[in-house]
């Protein structure tokens, strides 16, 4: 059975406590790998590799760190389709989503941070006070714990910006999906990448990650995960004045207009609701549509979301796999006994599949209000509730029910109406005729219990650093 060691100081080390975890195939449930148990001992190691490394790496030109930056994304590029199997089997996901979307997407990453680096540009001021001039300067050693649902994707997201800015890092991935984030950090071994710089500590939330975020040495937080372990992780660094970032989860909103173009963009709005199984934070997982269109969309939704292509992550064909975990997948049914408890009419699914893994099929749900708990929390699953409405008003208060608020989509040929709603979205992001259409230049993340801060492009650099202004007399 291969063993997901960690990656401290630039070598792959064992569980200072001996212990490790099972890694589960979502295909047929079967543990395949083990991953390191780590605790507080490990963190302490990370730690002070990750200080000791600190004064060279921030040392260095901003053209070096975009160098190393690039020579991560370039070895990963030539081993893709070794990080996309791995990636498939560790999380379940489709074969092709690995293989063209997220781990291109984690080469992606890197290298615009890498550009980044060396066009992260200080601010000046003249001619109302002197002359002030802003530095901006890396924290040191920073934390990033990153979730199950995109493995590499998000783990790359945090790490990139982090060492661009010039900081060095304690990386946790998910103990459920640690394969991709292990093989970057022996990739960055073989590539001769500074020691120290980036280190790997796998093993469990309250043992890793929550030592992480209280160790005295680090600087800052960037956190992806539930609206639960963000909230203690805020609470826990508050007291101790350190920097959070927290992305959290969605509950988010389809506005589908009677003039929308809905029947050419069928496929999209079925991807919004139902890609990797729903276990992505920006999936329309709230479909709201115009009540003049309303039997028409739910039919040919319904027609799509059972057509799609249920099996073995491998399988090229394969449109939608597994859950991700045991756990997961009793949360996910749990969620449809209470929507039917609620009243809720399931159109198609809900309901387990019979056969091994973790699979669930694909649902809609009509039939309930806003104010329900199934419109109102986190499902996280291949699960898409539909609710009509009569006008904008209507549509702007079905959006904004609850207390998530992390993106919406817009389907509308009215652009007067796009621009006015998208000001009135209580949301970090909104999509307009289209889904999941990302810049990496722009601010990622959500209000209320979607998070606090924002990632991407010069907010991610501004979040791993801290402003310094230095104003001169010019009398």
């Amino acid at each position: 059975m291969h063993r997901f060691r960690h990656w401290i100081d630039g070598q792959a080390r064992d569980a200072a406590g001996g212990r490790w975890l099972d890694v589960h195939d979502p295909a047929n449930a079967q543990a395949y790998a083990q991953v390191a148990a780590g605790d507080g001992a490990d963190v302490e190691l990370a730690v002070a590799a990750a200080q000791a490394a600190f004064p060279a790496w921030s040392a260095l030109p901003h053209s070096e760190r975009a160098r190393w930056l690039e020579a991560l994304a370039s070895a990963l590029e030539t081993r893709l389709e070794d990080f996309a199997q791995a990636e498939s089997r560790d999380a379940g996901k489709p074969i092709r989503l690995a293989r063209e979307a997220e781990i291109p997407r984690a080469v992606s990453n890197l290298r615009f941070f890498a550009h980044a680096a060396t066009q992260f540009a200080s601010e000046s001021h003249h001619g109302q006070a002197g002359l002030n001039y802003t530095l901006r300067a890396p924290l040191g050693v920073v934390a990033t714990i990153s979730p199950w649902n995109l493995p590499l994707y998000l783990f790359t997201w945090k790490i990139a910006p982090a060492l661009a800015a010039g900081n060095t890092v304690v990386a946790k991935p998910s103990e459920v999906t640690p394969a991709t984030a292990s093989l970057l950090g022996e990739l960055a071994a073989q590539i001769g990448f500074p020691r120290g710089v980036l280190n790997i500590v796998h093993g469990l939330g309250p043992e890793v990650g929550e030592t992480l975020v209280r160790h005295p040495a680090v600087r800052a937080i960037s956190f992806t995960g539930s609206t639960a372990v963000g909230q203690r992780i805020a609470g826990i660094a508050a007291p101790l004045l350190r920097k959070v970032s927290l992305e959290l989860g969605g509950k988010n909103p389809t506005l589908v207009f009677a003039d929308s173009d809905w029947r050419a963009n069928l496929d999209t709005l079925v991807r919004s609701a139902f890609q990797n199984s729903g276990q992505i934070c920006l999936c329309g997982s709230r479909l709201l549509i115009e009540r003049s269109i309303y039997d028409e969309v739910r039919d040919a939704l319904v027609e799509r979301a059972q057509a799609l292509k249920i099996g073995e992550p491998a399988d090229e064909a394969t449109a939608l796999g597994p859950l991700v975990s045991q756990a997961h997948y009793d949360k996910v049914l749990a969620a449809l006994e209470r929507a039917r408890g609620e009243g809720g009419r399931v159109l198609c699914g809900g309901h387990a599949l019979d056969r091994p893994g973790w699979y669930v099929a694909p649902t809609v749900i009509e039939g309930l209000g806003p104010d329900c708990a199934s419109n109102r929390e986190e499902i996280f699953g291949p699960v898409v509730t539909l609710q009509a409405f009569d006008d904008d008003a209507q549509a702007l208060a079905l959006a904004n029910a609850g207390d998530y608020g992390l993106s919406a989509s817009v389907w509308t040929r009215d652009l007067n109406r796009a621009h006015r709603l998208a000001a009135q979205l209580r949301v970090g992001m909104v999509w307009v005729n289209t889904w999941l259409q990302r810049d990496l230049r722009t601010p990622f993340g959500g209000v209320g219990a979607s998070g606090l801060g924002r990632e991407g492009g010069a907010e991610a650099m501004r979040f791993f650093t801290d402003a310094k202004n230095v104003g001169l007399h010019l009398g």
